[in-house]
């Protein structure tokens, strides 16, 4: 792509996003929804060949379908009350319409049946940002109806989309459909503790886009796609390994990484609230996700391969891609744990 292109439409992804998190009038919000949407298909078109084309042809249908939900809902919000303000929604039927179409962007559950095929049809680098930097505007306007929510809707796709995050990925051997799966079972976790405490949400999101840069930007730098690929990781870099089965331990929320602290925090607020059927049912499906990051890990760390490799030595050679601020992602993706303290008092 050429350089003058990429950094204006980056700048737009950017500056659109910027728009959506400081907007107060609906239509401004729609017109950084609508921005967001026509730079990102560039984007997710980078290497150009048809399973890119098919990939941005059915982002684009889901996003403009959600955008036509949200003017739908904008404007009998507009009727009923007379304001385009965010905070004045005075009817219950806009609330419920903007939170379906703020789920469909995110690929929550069971809106969520676009999210692993475009993933997996576009390249590493789009992938991650469609992951991590596409789910901050969606959020942020929940976050901002957050009083006008319907809880039994907002906790019943919460619930689908960990047990379909979990249960989707089981089967996969292709890493970008698994890291799909993976953001709508975190998406879940978000949602469910959204209306308790939207703090703890925004924390849960923050350590996810570290665990999910990290992962990714692991991934580009050897261009691994699949399990398989995995395996060869051992012989080009064998501290990567190391790294990795960290950062997917992270991810799947055990104790002592950073992935345990906003887990810990959602049950621990949920119980606060007399919920204990709903933190329990979130912590079994969890273990769905954990398999899954268990069988990867397994891939990576513990297969040797069947015949002698004549490469082996492959991870003394200089690799020509340069990965800037990793180090820093690798260590709060797994070892900010001991600041729970703190966090906990923040919020």
């Amino acid at each position: 792509m050429n350089p003058l292109a990429l950094i204006l439409i980056m700048s737009t992804v950017f500056f659109s996003t910027t728009l959506v998190l400081i907007s107060s009038n609906w239509l401004t919000i729609w017109v950084g929804f609508e921005m967001n949407m026509l730079a990102m298909i560039p984007i997710l078109m980078k290497k150009f060949n048809p399973r890119a084309t098919e990939a941005a042809t059915k982002y684009f249908l889901i996003q403009a379908t959600a955008s036509m939900l949200l003017m739908a809902a904008i404007t009998m919000n507009f009727i009923h009350s007379g304001e385009w303000t965010v905070t004045k929604m005075c009817n219950t039927i806009p609330s419920t319409i903007i939170t379906m179409a703020m789920a469909m962007k995110l690929g929550m559950s069971p809106f969520h049946f676009w999210m692993p095929e475009v993933t997996q049809g576009i390249p590493l680098s789009s992938g991650m940002l469609l992951l991590t930097w596409q789910k901050i505007a969606p959020i942020s306007v929940l976050y901002q109806i957050m009083p006008t929510i319907n809880l039994n809707l907002m906790l019943a796709m919460a619930l689908l989309s960990i047990l379909i995050g979990g249960w989707g990925g089981l089967n996969q051997t292709q890493l970008r459909k698994i890291m799909a799966y993976s953001s709508i079972a975190h998406l879940g976790w978000m949602m469910a503790i959204m209306l308790y405490n939207p703090n703890i949400a925004i924390l849960n999101l923050l350590i996810y886009i570290l665990m999910t840069l990290s992962t990714f930007m692991m991934l580009h730098h050897n261009s691994t796609t699949t399990t398989l690929s995995l395996s060869h990781l051992s012989n080009k870099m064998p501290l990567m390994t190391i790294i990795l089965l960290l950062i997917l331990m992270s991810m799947g929320g055990l104790p002592p990484l950073s992935g345990f602290m906003p887990k810990w925090m959602i049950i621990q607020e949920l119980t606060k609230n007399d919920m204990m059927l709903l933190p329990t049912l979130m912590a079994m499906m969890a273990l769905l996700n954990l398999y899954f990051y268990l069988r990867l890990t397994y891939s990576t760390t513990l297969t040797m391969f069947p015949t002698p490799n004549n490469m082996k030595m492959t991870w003394q050679f200089q690799h020509n891609k340069h990965m800037k601020l990793v180090s820093p992602l690798i260590i709060l993706s797994t070892m900010i744990l001991p600041l729970t303290p703190i966090m906990s008092i923040l919020i």
